[in-house]
């Protein structure tokens, strides 16, 4: 399974996520549901947690959404 986590999504920005991790109490929280939401969808898609296909779809556009608004602030 590909890993969506955001070093991987964005390699180019790690130093730029890495500074707002530690500099931006609002990009940690983001960043945080983004982190453990992106488990929770590999644990789903792997077969490990059970869930309904509406479950799942609803917990990738919040993925989607969260991963915006993490890219917003990376390129502000």
């Amino acid at each position: 399974m590909e890993k969506h986590d955001l070093l991987h999504e964005f390699p180019e920005h790690q130093e730029k996520i890495h500074q707002l991790k530690t500099e931006n109490n609002h990009f940690r929280k983001l960043f945080d549901e983004y982190h453990e939401l992106d488990h929770q969808l590999l644990r789903m898609k792997t077969g490990v947690e059970v869930v309904t296909d509406e479950a799942l779809k609803e917990l990738k556009a919040k993925s989607l959404h969260l991963k915006d608004e993490l890219y917003k602030m990376i390129k502000n």
